[in-house]
């Protein structure tokens, strides 16, 4: 810290004399916390001399300056702002000095512009940590607010939600988007309001937070679009939001008299105020512009809240996950893939040398115990690896809450969502997918599993209604539970409709299970009338389709006037799959785990045959259709007889069949690997993988087995 005797000093030496200081420092001592403070004496020295432009130039650098180093990004980027900026202070001081020396009717068009500094916002890497970390807290933002709506009174819930939006509102100062800084400014004086006991949180206030955050995450897939050359999606005039917040921010702002402001905290938060051209930033931005941030309405209380967060907190989106900063890194997915690619290989390596028959040959104990070590490292690392993409199931469930609400208020309903193991880990990829399938179920559960208020009182239920989202490891596959308490599935009401549309026989009688399947049909539904929410017939199917794509399964348990329960079955994991390694002739294919339900060797009286051709096998009492793998992919057999094979019994969609094969090799966990674009659609193969002694099996997809019976 420099005494004030030293600070006279230093606003006292010449402006050229400051700034080639300045020059030198950075050269020798890089981006250093001083910078700012230097660059607010040299603009107090500017407007002192005479010199506006450098004053303003020097004032802007401060600002920039400060708020990189209050949002922490990398040292490179700040000292290129730096550079670039003190070159244009000394350009603008010297177009200030001929400015003065000339004649006062030299025009004025003659002086060379000063260059605009370089906007932090052309600069992908910043752009994509800006993306990721303001969608981070819009996440927060959203739960925080619908734990608001419950209770008002949750201070640390006010604080979090301001936390979220100053911090955005800095990033996005820092980068120059205008319009995101300008919702989040806005947002923020409300909070503030709020924090402060002035304002209190109503459903108004609720329902403004929540549009403004929506309206931020579609902003900042605009900036992402923008950066990755696509056209951004449209984005209303944020106006008509900004009046919204006002309509709730003015009648309080009269009442309250404004707190005195803190230069140093504004600069943190304003933007460039205004620069020779407008910063080449992406599309979205430009053309919402607009004028510069001094045209903003002024809050009273937006750059002086008091009392202040702690930097530290300024950062935290509001939630304990953020306190981990320090001891975490952002990794590209991509990377992970790779990681993943890598680890296979090894494990495939790994698996070749333990079946090497010249290695198993050899009596070594040392050898011996080192390929075990080498085995248990392996495995080790593809757990790690593994882990590394498993993120917790509750983010997907924290979307569902808003859904939720917003539903049940247009279809007049009184709904409450309950959640259990949140914590719950599953891979990154199946949690995207998922995202689908589990909005579809929800918007099912509320439109035609939930009665309304007045119908749940005459069966003497509460008016409110509960959906419960619940996730759990099952033998070794994920379990998520979507359940409700309302009428549950119309068993006689999904039969006849199924048997207008074709579906089945008149004269079939399915199962329960077999009926409530029926649901995830294309085009399929009981609704009486379409609605916005549902009622067309396609969301049961689109579910279906993705839950088969993750290799997993639908189970459904109904019962009438007390619910429904739907139990979405995964595996942890897309890259391995563990499987039963099964012969064919020559060939070896590997059945999936999750689809086998029992194996054993037919006998004579178990088989039989419909009209000579269709072959059956009766399985605890009920009669199964035989798939003859050979003839599905045209292989020869060892043998035809199927009483020396075995039958493998299978599930899919709800139905079983059994799959002859000639013999069982074993049960083996397997790297799955993508047979290439020339072969990937061939029906009833998923994909392929490379077993321990070298060979290649195939993984069969036994759904488009099941389904390929009708070619045979």
């Amino acid at each position: 810290m420099m005494t004030e005797t030293e600070d006279q000093v230093e606003t006292s030496l010449p402006l050229r004399e400051q700034i080639e200081g300045l020059a030198t420092r950075l050269v020798v001592d890089g981006a250093k916390s001083g910078m700012a403070a230097d660059l607010a004496r040299l603009a107090e020295a500017a407007a002192g001399s005479g010199c506006p432009e450098t004053a303003r130039v020097a004032t802007e650098l401060a600002e920039k300056t400060r708020a990189g180093g209050k949002t922490k990004k990398k040292a490179a980027a700040l000292e290129s702002l730096l550079r670039d900026g003190i070159a244009q202070l000394q350009q603008v001081l010297d177009n200030e000095a001929r400015k003065a020396a000339s004649s006062e009717s030299e025009p004025a068009q003659e002086q060379t512009p000063a260059p605009a500094a370089a906007s932090l916002g052309q600069d992908p890497e910043l752009v994509r940590e800006f993306v990721m970390e303001s969608r981070e807290h819009l996440a927060s933002i959203e739960g925080r607010m619908l734990v608001l709506e419950q209770n008002p009174s949750d201070a640390e819930a006010i604080h979090a939600v301001f936390r979220g939006f100053h911090t955005i509102k800095g990033l996005a100062g820092f980068l120059e988007f205008q319009v995101i800084l300008e919702v989040a400014h806005e947002v923020e004086t409300l909070l503030d309001l709020a924090r402060n006991d002035k304002l209190a949180i109503t459903p108004a206030v609720v329902d403004v937070v929540l549009a403004s955050a929506d309206y931020l995450k579609l902003a900042i897939s605009g900036v992402e679009a923008s950066m990755a050359g696509q056209a951004p999606p449209p984005l209303g005039d944020h106006q008509d939001l900004l009046s919204r917040i006002h309509g709730l921010t003015v009648p309080d702002r009269a009442e309250a008299a404004p707190p005195p402001e803190k230069p140093a905290a504004a600069a943190v938060e304003k933007p460039a105020e205004a620069s020779p051209v407008e910063p080449p930033g992406p599309p979205l931005e430009k053309q919402a512009a607009g004028p510069p941030p001094a045209s903003v309405p002024p809050p009273t209380t937006s750059h002086a809240p008091a009392p202040e967060a702690p930097p530290k907190e300024q950062r935290s989106g509001g939630g304990p996950a953020k306190t981990a900063d320090a001891s975490s890194i952002r990794v590209d997915t991509t990377k992970l893939d790779y990681l993943m690619d890598m680890v296979g290989e090894m494990v495939i390596a790994q698996s070749l040398i333990h079946h090497n028959p010249a290695l198993g040959a050899v009596q070594d104990p040392r050898l011996q115990g080192d390929l075990a070590q080498l085995a248990r490292t392996t495995n080790e690392v593809q757990r790690t690896a593994m882990g590394m993409r498993m993120i917790p199931i509750g983010q997907l469930f924290q979307r569902t809450a808003r859904l939720v609400r917003d539903l049940s208020r247009k279809a007049g309903k009184q709904v409450e969502q309950e959640t259990r193991g949140e914590d719950t880990e599953l891979d990154k990829t199946i949690a995207e997918e998922l995202a689908d399938p589990l909005m579809h179920m929800v918007r099912n559960a509320i439109d035609h599993g939930i009665e309304t208020p007045e119908a749940r009182t005459a069966a003497g239920k509460s008016p409110a209604a509960k959906v419960q989202l619940a996730a759990y490891h099952q033998g070794g596959q994920i379990v998520v539970e979507i359940s409700d308490d309302g009428r549950g599935l119309d068993r006689e009401k999904i039969l006849r409709k199924a048997r207008q549309n074709g579906l089945i026989e008149a004269t079939a009688q399915p199962s329960e299970s077999e009926i409530f399947h029926l649901i995830f049909e294309p085009g399929f539904s009981t609704a009486d009338q379409i609605t916005d929410i549902s009622g067309r017939g396609v969301g049961m199917d689109v579910v279906r389709k993705q839950v088969q794509k993750l290799r997993g399964r639908i189970e459904i348990q109904s019962k009438p006037g007390q619910g429904t329960t739907f139990l979405i079955k995964l595996p942890l994991t897309l890259a391995i799959i563990e499987g039963l390694v099964v012969v064919v002739g020559a060939h070896r294919y590997i059945v999936p785990i999750f689809a086998v339900k029992e194996m054993f060797r037919p006998t004579r009286e178990a088989l039989s045959s419909v009209q000579g051709r269709d072959e059956m096998a009766m399985v605890r009492g009920r009669l199964l259709p035989v798939v003859r793998l050979y003839r599905r992919f045209g292989v020869e057999p060892r043998s035809q007889d199927p009483c020396e094979g075995l039958l493998v019994v299978a599930e899919c969609e709800g139905k079983r069949f059994c799959l002859l094969v000639d013999d069982l090799v074993g049960k083996q966990e397997v790297v799955i690997k993508s047979l290439g674009e020339s072969l990937k659609n061939i029906p009833g193969i998923a994909g392929g993988a490379i077993l321990g002694d070298g060979r290649v099996g195939l993984i069969l997809d036994m759904e488009g087995v099941f389904r390929g019976m009708s070619h045979e």
